[in-house]
């Protein structure tokens, strides 16, 4: 059996370990050295040693400038994104705008229109809300003494919030758009589709029954049609907006979290006319043919005719 010569390379490996560690320290003790002398030598190590491990740092100096370069265009992703939802809310503004301007200019040409002495209101406080899970509504300090009939349209200061669903002698129930039993009729614009707004419990309406909901885009305002006589027409009830679900639904304009005060809107039904000759009495019957003589003329004819032919006493 062969025998292993002597091994060199452990005493070896502890001697060039040993000189590694004799030269860090001799180093950090010669870079601690506080002197004059010492300070130039340093200078010198420096002017001529560093400057050639450049090539060292270049890898580390691109990846950091790799990694802020990613930093940054994350940055810029996520303000991107945010300028684009900005941009697509400036967009319903936008419209909403133009929409409020061509009203504004229709009512400008038109300021000489009467308008109806009937729609004036009544402002009441909310006494308490007694929305549940199966209900949603309010209570108001205004009733029957007040001439609040059931049936009227109630706003805040912007948008529609319900009808009167209950009057007592001094208190009337306010029925919330939201509540699941809440229907009613209203008109989206500019396309001017009809539709039927139903409560669900939910802070977003649906918009059922659309004509046509492919001209239906979110952000379109919404407002009461007036069909059916439920409310006025024109009133805002709020705009047009698009769930997960690909429901369209409406943001309300009314601002639900604080209701404290409500106008009732005195509403009465169109006059119905059925008869119009109340109105425009009917055209004289034209008379064919010749005309008829004086009435008093042939009256006095006659009496005188009579006389002629009347004996005498003689």
């Amino acid at each position: 059996m062969a025998r292993k010569g002597p091994d060199f390379a452990a005493p070896v490996r502890r001697i060039l370990v040993a000189l590694l560690v004799l030269v860090l320290l001799a180093v950090f003790l010669f870079w601690k050295i506080d002197s004059p002398r010492a300070e130039r030598m340093r200078a010198v190590f420096i002017d001529r040693f560093v400057p050639s491990f450049e090539w060292v740092m270049t890898p580390v100096t691109k990846l950091s400038r790799m990694v802020a370069g990613f930093q940054s265009y994350s940055r810029l992703y996520e303000q991107n994104q945010e300028l684009r939802r900005e941009l697509q809310k400036m967009s319903g503004w936008k419209e909403a705008a133009v929409q409020l301007e061509q009203e504004n200019a229709k009512l400008l040409a038109q300021n000489n229109v009467r308008i109806d002495p009937a729609l004036t209101f009544i402002s009441g406080v909310v006494m308490t809300d007694s929305g549940t899970a199966f209900r949603q509504s309010v209570l108001l300090n205004v009733g029957g003494r007040d001439g609040v009939l059931d049936g009227w349209a109630a706003m805040d200061g912007l948008g529609l919030v319900g009808r009167i669903s209950g009057v007592g002698d001094q208190t009337s129930r306010v029925m919330l758009l939201t509540d699941p039993s809440s229907r009613i009729p209203v008109t989206i614009q500019p396309s001017g589709q009809r539709a039927l707004l139903g409560g669900d419990n939910t802070a977003l309406p649906v918009l059922e029954f659309i004509e046509s909901p492919e001209n239906v885009r979110p952000g379109d305002r919404v407002i009461s049609s007036g069909d059916g006589g439920v409310f006025p027409p024109g009133l805002l009830v709020g705009q047009v907006a698009q769930a997960s679900d690909g429901r369209l639904r409406v943001r309300l304009a009314a601002d639900y979290g604080r209701l404290e005060f409500l106008r009732v809107l005195r509403s009465h039904p169109a006059e119905q006319l059925s008869d119009t000759s109340l109105l425009i009495p009917p055209p004289p019957a034209e008379f064919i043919g010749p005309p008829l003589p004086d009435l008093q003329e042939l009256n006095r004819a006659r009496e005188e005719a009579a006389a002629a032919n009347r004996p005498s006493d003689d």
